[in-house]
């Protein structure tokens, strides 16, 4: 890379948790940095689900290198102990931390597309002297190209969530039903969405946190003086086993362990129903317009109001097309870090810190970090994404050593993965005894879509 490629700037995409700790992080280095998001505002994404509260306390989401920036305006940290909602970790952290960087975040700036420059995938000459361009469509309609010296893609999943069909492909019928499909763990505050779930039958498919919340809140509207006749049919691809609701007091996150005790609540107390090894194959419309849940193996389940789909999210590839990524072919995850992170070989471990080596692509100086490093993987930690790109940002500016150090340590989660038994009711209860005791995968610093925490 030549000495006119190297003042130009890292291109963060994205202006969540990740990518604002990015350009912290690149800032305290000396490194400028542009972030690009394609929202109105920092943390658009996280603002969609700002009624849900984290797992993970104050301390734990907040990026020191962001605090650091932070500390002269006279921002004070919240309570390290206590747990915000995704609407109080945008307003009183993501914001104010845009703020301070000032022009170098860019609002209503949707990145359609990265490559080099005058280079497609295929052309090898010269290529890594090529800075990177990325195409922009801002949200006047106007369309511009800018060169970066680095591409960190900090975008995350959330605007990709997983279809019903058990094949990862939407069910038969999906599309149709729109109408009475969300993908989104409901906000029983606002007026609408309350009068839309309250006294209704409502199908809940997934079995990850996401599904954990979506059936507490449902079961406190039953219990309700409005929420009378709620009743919830929960749908799970597995069986239910001694893991399922997740470590509960094991659980060195609290207040997830708690979220699974909940949950089982709303089972035992009969305000859901559990079925179990159903895999959903169609949608079908009843003739008074509910909805009937269609399995692989021909069960049909009684007609619901309304469907709920939390079956985890997945990366949006397309618009990086054009660069050379190494990614695990079922993840769809970095290479390196995937074997760290795949439910289908660890019933219960450690996802170690991990940085700028587990991150690194064939393409030079891009990188996938934060929720979309994890490709498809279903959980995440803040602090984690936090250690990515201080690594990332300390490789860029030439500090090796630092790059490679590791300056983290995960609490144990107490809670299970899946050893490949996700879509295996038996297996899943065999498995289940005793696993959780063990540390595990995972923690997150967003709500979790599938896979058990």
């Amino acid at each position: 890379m030549n000495a006119s490629t190297e003042a130009l700037p890292v291109l963060v995409i994205g202006a969540g948790p990740a990518g604002l700790a990015a350009a912290a992080h690149l800032t305290g280095r000396g490194i400028e940095p542009l972030v690009l998001e394609t929202g109105p505002a920092a943390g658009a994404a996280v603002r969609e689900w700002g009624h849900v509260r984290l797992f993970s306390t104050w301390s734990e989401v907040v990026d020191p290198a962001a605090e650091k920036l932070l500390a002269p305006t006279g921002w004070t940290a919240p309570d390290g102990t206590a747990y915000p909602s995704g609407a109080d970790w945008a307003n009183l952290y993501l914001q104010p931390l845009a703020d301070v960087l000032g022009d170098k975040v860019r609002y209503g700036a949707t990145v359609t597309g990265v490559s080099r420059q005058g280079r497609d995938r295929i052309v090898d000459a010269d290529r890594e002297q090529q800075p990177f361009t990325v195409r922009v469509v801002n949200a006047d309609g106007s369309e511009e190209r800018i060169p970066a010296r680095a591409v960190i893609d900090a975008s995350g999943t959330w605007s990709t969530p997983g279809p019903i069909g058990g094949d990862g492909l939407p069910a038969l019928g999906e599309h149709a039903a729109a109408d009475r499909i969300s993908y989104r763990i409901p906000d029983l505050k606002d007026p609408a969405t309350r009068t839309r779930y309250a006294g209704r039958r409502t199908a809940v498919i997934g079995s990850g946190a996401s599904a954990f919340t979506a059936l507490a809140y449902l079961a406190d509207l039953a219990t309700s003086e409005d929420g009378a006749g709620t009743h919830v049919t929960w749908i799970l691809r597995r069986g239910i086993s001694g893991s399922t609701f997740g470590g509960g007091s094991a659980d060195q996150l609290p207040a997830r362990g708690a979220l699974g005790l909940t949950a089982k609540a709303a089972v035992d107390e009969g305000y859901a129903d559990a079925v179990t090894g159903f895999r959903t194959d169609a949608i079908e419309r009843a003739a008074d317009g509910r909805l009937v849940v269609v399995a692989e193996d021909g069960r049909r389940l009684d007609p619901v109001h309304e469907v709920i789909v939390l079956t985890g999210l997945r990366p949006d590839l397309s618009f990086v097309s054009e660069l050379r990524l190494g990614l695990d072919e079922r993840l769809q995850a970095p290479v390196e870090l995937a074997p760290l992170i795949d439910p289908n070989q660890h019933s219960c471990g450690t996802v170690y810190p991990h940085g700028v080596g587990e991150l690194s692509h064939p393409e030079k100086d891009v990188y996938l970090v934060g929720m979309k490093s994890y490709g498809r993987a279903p959980t995440f930690l803040a602090m984690t994404g936090y250690e990515q790109v201080r690594s990332i940002a300390a490789h860029l500016a030439g500090d090796r050593e630092a790059a490679a150090r590791v300056e983290l340590t995960l609490p144990e989660t107490g809670v299970c993965g899946g050893a490949g038994l996700f879509d295996d009711p038996a297996a899943a209860e065999e498995s289940g005894s005793g696993c959780c005791a063990a540390p595990a995968t995972l923690t997150i610093g967003a709500p979790a879509s599938s896979g058990g925490c």
